[in-house]
């Protein structure tokens, strides 16, 4: 009867203190779907060949970008991120006594992945990689030629280091990001955004 009743008041006992344990399999599994809106500005490069001459095309801009992500094991997540630019304006020589004007819509979809790194409750460093396209509206104009415009749709990325705090169910992410766009002769946005993200 000992022998019954002993590992019976032990499970009894141990049973509450085991109703809190997590398993590494249940971590392992947690997720955590999010919406994402982050507003930024940045500078933007244009490496724009034309007329037998590569030139640089540089503006400052602001940006806006939406994401649909997933959050896994409460250290990585990953999203499909939709990203707009105001125009991107600017003029450059080309050989040309009047010079051109080259002006520049983009927007890119990608698809991230970011890493957080340390077991800080709030505040935790991440970086972030991401692939996608690039959809470029590029018009050139030249003084007394008239002007000429062409869609393109390219290959993009992204890099990004940054800070997210995060309250569970509502976190801030401020990030600087690096984003490339394979546009003519090579498109490359520095910037800065604050994000913030709803966990649902």
């Amino acid at each position: 009867m000992k022998k019954i009743v002993i590992p019976a008041m032990a499970a009894i006992i141990a049973s509450p203190a085991l109703a809190g344990h997590q398993s590494t399999y249940d971590k392992f599994m947690e997720m955590d779907p999010y919406i994402a809106l982050r507003l930024g500005a940045g500078y933007t490069n244009l490496n724009y060949s034309f007329n037998n001459n590569k030139e640089s095309i540089t503006d400052e801009d602001l940006h806006g970008r939406v994401a649909l992500g997933l959050t896994m094991c409460n250290t990585a997540r990953t999203e499909i991120e939709w990203s707009m630019f105001t125009k991107i304006k600017d003029s450059a020589g080309f050989g040309l006594p009047d010079g051109v004007n080259v002006d520049v819509k983009l927007q890119t979809l990608l698809m991230n992945v970011y890493m957080d790194f340390g077991d800080y409750q709030i505040v935790r460093p991440f970086v972030g990689v991401g692939a996608g396209v690039a959809f470029a509206d590029v018009t050139r104009s030249v003084p007394g030629a008239g002007s000429f415009g062409h869609d393109q749709t390219r290959f993009s990325a992204m890099g990004s280091i940054g800070l997210a705090f995060d309250w569970k169910i509502f976190a801030v992410d401020m990030a600087f990001r690096y984003t490339y766009a394979d546009v003519n002769s090579g498109l490359h946005n520095f910037g800065g955004d604050i994000g913030l993200r709803y966990m649902f």
